[in-house]
């Protein structure tokens, strides 16, 4: 997400290295740059004058501090600014009431808003420890009640069943009262979806909302329909009561529109963001972790936050002291490292977070993707003991036992095996202190000024 705006952005402010001070003349044109790169996000106009206007006011005249450039500091202006734009801070659900605490989920049809309701359903019975149950209002679509149905499933949540025949605001309220009556933390509604706004819908909705008086009502909107998002996010406020937003399908953004616009334009916050396929791909929206995504600047608290829920401790203590005893790093190794990455969402989600990555990540991210990893894992895994621990021992008749056996080519083997033994000098130097002298070689890469906190 975002990719688009960070390039422009960081061409753009990077113009004005070397200057002594901000001024109208020198500031003017990356003004017009910002202005069009935010266009180019699909940011909605009103929100781009506004943004423009108020980087502008805060950035001219602004005296440059000794050790930085105006370029940084025209970077914290921006940070700011677009920080205040998106809320300022992260906006949690609000569930502190009499058991069960209600949610209503709304949106248009093909937004992802059932998936969605299953997300926000695993994420509180594995975060927050809450007993949840799910129920479907969406009585023109029976195939929606199968999928939620089978989702709840596959999360961990308790179903309440629905059909065709029943009135959408008796079900809501049968699923209110099963839950009450069964001791569940929170009740989940999934509303039925359209394919455009009609007054039909929402007087369903109205009448849905009326009937269970939900806590939080959450507008689901997919976030490649950029500035239209924001739009159709007003159109239901103007409906119902919205709580909050959960902005879908953003790891397919490029532009990031939606997310600058949604809050200026309706007054209401982002509550989450889904960022994949699989039912863990829901993130807490925190403007300021996203406007340093935004500006290259990574993210290094949801990073740390990832590591410390997917990271076998005591399997990363294992390595560490296998490697400072100068045991090998061996094939079996690195299938664990494979395995605790794809739990952390993958290389282009680490790669995202990662600070002074800028372009270099999107290019990273075009030459190793997420299925290279899955097919390096099926080769190792087709692999005995003994070659995973010892990788010299594969002769050719194993390279091609190995091949048949994970679906590729003896070359794709060979491959393997040659980036892994450049893997294995690369580890041996970590384990010498040489992770030191990498971090100076990449000084040069990170953005104007390095890192803050960063020892050279």
């Amino acid at each position: 997400m975002f990719e688009n705006l960070t390039e422009r952005l960081g061409q753009t402010l990077n113009r004005l290295r070397g200057q002594g001070r901000i001024t109208e003349d020198n500031i003017k044109e990356s003004l017009r740059e910002i202005r069009m790169a935010l266009l180019e996000a699909d940011v909605a106009l009103p929100v781009v004058r506004e943004l423009v206007e108020a980087i502008k006011d805060k950035a001219v005249g602004t005296e440059v501090l000794k050790s930085l450039t105006p370029g940084q500091t025209l970077v914290k202006v921006v940070h700011d600014e677009l920080i205040r734009l998106m809320g300022g801070a992260n906006e949690s659900l609000n569930l502190a009431q009499q058991p069960p605490a209600v949610v209503l989920v709304a949106g248009l049809q093909g937004a992802g808003k059932t998936t969605s309701v299953a997300k926000l359903a695993r994420r509180l019975i594995e975060r927050d420890k809450k007993k949840v149950l799910v129920a479907s209002v969406d009585i023109y679509r029976p195939a929606a009640i199968d999928q939620l149905r089978v989702l709840a499933d596959e999360v961990g949540a308790t179903f309440f069943p629905s059909d065709s025949g029943q009135q959408p605001e008796k079900i809501a309220q049968g699923a209110v009262s099963y839950g009450r009556s069964h001791g569940m933390d929170v009740v989940i509604i999934d509303s039925a979806g359209r394919l455009h706004i009609d007054q039909e819908m929402m007087a369903e909705i109205q009448r849905v909302h009326a009937a269970i008086q939900p806590v939080e009502t959450l507008f689901v909107v997919d976030s490649m329909t950029g500035q239209d998002a924001a739009h159709t996010a007003q159109a239901f406020n103007q409906a119902l009561p919205l709580t909050g937003v959960i902005l879908t399908k953003t790891d397919g953004d490029a532009r990031g529109g939606a997310a600058l616009s949604i809050r200026q334009i309706t007054g209401k916050p982002i509550k989450f963001l889904g960022v994949g396929e699989k039912s863990t791909a829901l993130e807490p929206f925190h403007p300021d972790r996203v406007v340093s995504r935004i500006l290259g600047m990574g993210d290094v608290l949801s990073l740390v936050e990832e590591v410390e829920r997917h990271v076998d401790r005591d399997q990363a203590a294992k390595l560490a002291k296998k490697l400072n005893k100068g045991k090998g790093f061996d094939l079996e190794d690195f299938r664990e490292q494979l395995q605790q990455m794809s739990r952390m969402g993958g290389m282009a989600n680490l790669l995202d977070k990662l600070p002074g990555m800028g372009n270099m990540a999107q290019v990273a991210k075009e030459k190793v993707n997420d299925k290279e990893f899955k097919r390096i894992e099926a080769i190792i895994c087709s692999m005995t003991p003994l070659e995973r621990r010892k990788p010299d021992v594969i002769n050719g008749s194993r390279k091609r036992r190995i091949a048949a056996g994970s679906g590729v080519q003896v070359q794709d083997v060979n491959r393997l095996l040659k980036q892994f033994s450049q893997m294995q000098k690369m580890m041996k130097q970590f384990s010498k202190g040489g992770m030191a002298k990498m971090m100076r070689a990449l000084k040069g890469r990170l953005p104007p000024g390095g890192m803050p906190g960063m020892p050279f």
